[in-house]
């Protein structure tokens, strides 16, 4: 039985409808009306947040460890209806969504994981030392604490590994944190299902229901209130620059700034350094049209930018006979259709711009372009520079190293930037690295950046525009710690400190 949406959002543990409604736009099968979020819901969700933090805030590790992995169990529970209105939603295929969903999965079992060894928390003890001359030290603890509640704006690109359970709310979870997410509207019925797995998790495990809300739908009213809300102490957003930038100087502009940990913008530019390309250059040619390709381009990390050395015609020969034979694929949403042939117009205009492979993109179908332009001239076009969201690629042919590196110089912050060499090319690497490991949170060798592992070393930010927030990430352990505050107790009896301590 196919699941049908009742398209109410959930506002601490009761189904709430409001007056007005939206209907949702799938790639294919029906579509379903939706409640339109409201800055009163906003409200009501925070002030629940608020009263939930008094409990949560202060629950133990195994409690969330446990909740966590409830929610995770009640996703599984839900596999297959996820995966039939994920795919009807977004367009993506059903193996694409089932692996996004173990992802989903996997990243709640591992942050689960990982408090309950505690090493998260970066507890620090100075003993006193009373006889100390000329002064005594006091007693000193320090431990992390969470900071009360969390905003999380679901991503368009990732109905569930960046969305209403994914990175951001997990990570405030883990943390001790209760979560306020604001629904994409590209994939409302997703989202509605994962609430209700979270809603299953919280009557499971006995925690306050305010400790998550999902509001659907809602314009620019709806995201300003919610990062407005005097009761939100931190923002997870995944999406557009300039969506991004305005909720980012909105928390700065706010009586008392809170962080807005904000993943914006990344073209992952590769590097092509002569060796590994005189050996094996189609074979990275054909690798980075793949990477182009994978899922229309629609990945934060897709490798817009290939820099390239003189030599490199057989790598752009791979690369453009396998972008000609792909077919096309549905983007996410109308709107990034528009926007992708936006950017390949912009880029078709660009100074010096030599296009490689031309198509014709219709409604939500997305083909491949590739294009090719001297480094001088893109170096003096910045549009050049900027994101362009779907599978286009763009070749920049640098004279020699020291061109090449100064395109590295010129980048703006990156999540990714990648080196593709042999041994031969180390002196050569060695470099571009102070240069590139100061514009991108991952650095890459011989690989590509699409795929993101979950785990405890990765980093998936940079600095900006790629993220607003270079210090932290949005996957992976690490990114608990943006929930996180310290705290010093100095003399504290221990039956006032925090029971992690």
């Amino acid at each position: 039985m196919s699941f049908k949406p009742h398209g109410k959002h959930l506002i601490a543990g009761t189904w709430v409808l409001s007056e007005q409604k939206f209907t949702s736009d799938p790639a294919h099968g029906p579509a379903h009306d939706y409640c339109v979020g409201t800055p009163e819901l906003v409200d009501q969700a925070c002030r629940a947040a608020e009263d939930a933090f008094g409990s949560f805030g202060y629950s133990s590790r195994v409690d969330r460890a446990a909740f966590l992995n409830a929610i995770a169990d009640e996703i599984e529970a839900r596999a297959e209806a996820i995966t039939e209105i994920g795919t009807q939603e977004s367009g993506l295929p059903e193996a694409r969504l089932q692996g996004e969903r173990g992802r989903t999965s996997g990243q709640l079992r591992l942050f689960a994981e990982h408090i309950l060894k505690g090493d998260y928390l970066d507890r620090r003890h100075d003993p006193a030392l009373p006889d100390r001359a000329p002064l005594p030290r006091p007693d000193l603890k320090m431990i992390q604490r969470p900071i009360g509640p969390v905003a999380v704006f679901g991503a368009s690109n990732f109905p569930l590994a960046f969305s209403t359970a994914g990175g951001d709310t997990a990570a405030a979870f883990a943390a001790g944190c209760p979560a306020v997410v604001k629904g994409h509207s590209a994939h409302p019925g997703t989202g509605e299902i994962v609430a209700e797995a979270i809603h299953a998790a919280i009557e499971k495990t006995g925690m306050h229901p305010g400790v998550f809300s999902l509001i659907q739908g809602g314009k620019r009213d709806v995201g300003s209130a919610l990062v407005q809300n005097p009761m939100i102490r931190a923002v997870g957003f995944t999406g557009s620059l300039v969506g991004g930038r305005a909720l980012f100087d909105l928390c700065a502009a706010r009586p008392d700034p809170i962080p807005f940990f904000g993943e914006l913008g990344s073209v992952n530019p590769m590097f092509l350094l002569p060796h590994a390309i005189a050996a094996r250059g189609a074979e990275i040619g054909a690798g980075w049209a793949g990477s182009l390709l994978m899922g229309a381009g629609q990945f934060c990390t897709n490798p817009g930018i290939a820099v390239a050395l003189p030599g490199a015609d057989g790598f752009v020969s791979a690369a453009e006979a396998a972008l000609t034979e792909a077919a096309g694929q549905t983007m996410l949403t109308d709107g990034i259709a528009d926007a992708y042939r936006s950017g390949v117009a912009r880029v078709a205009d660009g100074r010096g711009v030599a296009e490689l492979l031309g198509t014709a993109c219709t409604g939500r179908n997305a083909k491949p372009y590739l294009y090719r332009v001297a480094a001088r001239d893109w170096l003096a076009d910045t549009a050049l520079q900027e994101e362009v969201f779907g599978p286009l690629g763009i070749v920049v042919d640098a004279r020699d190293a020291d061109e090449m590196a100064e395109v590295a110089s010129a980048l703006q912050g990156q999540l990714t930037c990648t080196l593709h060499m042999d041994a031969e090319d180390t002196d050569q690497a060695q470099n571009l690295m102070p240069i590139v490991e100061r514009k991108a949170g991952r650095i890459l060798v011989n690989g590509f950046p699409t795929g993101v592992e979950v785990c405890d070393s990765m980093v998936h930010g940079g600095p900006y525009p790629a993220s607003t927030n270079f210090g932290a990430t949005s996957v992976g352990t690490l990114s608990i710690r943006r929930f996180l505050r310290p705290v010093c107790y100095q003399n504290m009896p221990d039956a006032l400190l925090p029971r992690d301590v």
